[in-house]
């Protein structure tokens, strides 16, 4: 939680303090949005039917510091390294994953079986964080339109608010022994394994991905993200068993388009 909270002040502090220095360089603002793969506690490791179903929606607002170009003079600024390589990302994230059961367990003709194919989740998560983005040709010949493509790769780390939802279709509140999954339910004097709780957590993030050159003012571009958590409960389940050996985290395959602010 101090974790979190520390995250968030200090990506709201950065904020306010490039609006001081605003003129030493040009901004971007930017939208994109895609399908979001959450891994979690539905379903089996590794199983195909869980890789592919759960499955959800993510859309985010983007803004960009560039040190290549200069918004007081309308010119490029000095030639170095980090100004014609780096960019300084900011983000903010809604992403919302509906999860279900897959596997063999799920499918078996079981009171078990049963138990799992009636239960039903949702991650609802909300990130804002900042990336230091590296770009390997330059990024002053990419603006002068020397080249359509340039590819980047990013890591940052995000501030996460996140409310999970957890359900079942048999009577009771889950949670029960009545309708609910053996694995789901805490051994006595443990914390529950279900909580659908909203919390706050941080998560890291690498992406990879392209631009591509519209115009003099415009960018699309393409970006796969892998986010890892700091919680293993931004599903609502935490349990202990060999299928839940890690955190969630989950892979995003976003498109957007990017808007240069001061050329």
């Amino acid at each position: 939680m101090k974790t979190s909270r520390l995250l968030l002040t200090l990506s709201l502090l950065f904020l306010c303090s490039t609006a001081n220095y605003a003129q030493s360089f040009s901004q971007e603002i930017g939208v994109i949005a895609g399908p979001v793969a959450m891994k979690s506690d539905y379903g089996l490791r590794g199983n195909s039917e869980t890789n592919f179903g759960n499955i959800g929606l993510g859309v985010g607002l983007v803004h960009y510091i560039n040190f290549a170009y200069r918004a007081d003079c309308n010119c490029y600024s000095r030639d170095r390294y980090f100004n014609d390589h780096f960019k300084i990302r900011t983000e903010l994230d809604y992403h919302v994953t509906k999860l279900e059961h897959f596997g063999k367990e799920s499918e078996k003709n079981s009171i078990g079986g049963l138990k799992l194919r009636s239960m039903h989740g949702k991650a609802k998560v909300f990130e804002i964080g900042p990336h230091l983005e590296f770009f390997p040709r330059s990024i002053r010949d990419f603006e002068a339109g020397a080249y359509k493509f340039a590819p980047y790769i990013s890591l940052g780390v995000h501030f996460v608010n996140y409310d999970p939802e957890v359900e079942t279709d048999l009577p009771g509140r889950i949670g029960s022994q009545a309708n609910t999954f053996y694995e789901f339910l805490a051994p006595s004097g443990e914390d529950p394994y279900i909580d659908t709780s909203s919390g706050t957590t941080y998560s890291i993030v690498f992406s990879a991905g392209t631009r591509y050159r519209l115009n003099d003012y415009s960018d699309l571009l393409i970006d796969l993200k892998w986010h890892s958590y700091g919680t293993d409960f931004i599903d609502g389940l935490d349990h202990d068993n060999i299928q839940n050996k890690s955190n969630e985290w989950m892979v995003w395959l976003n498109v957007g388009y990017i808007y240069y602010l001061n050329f």
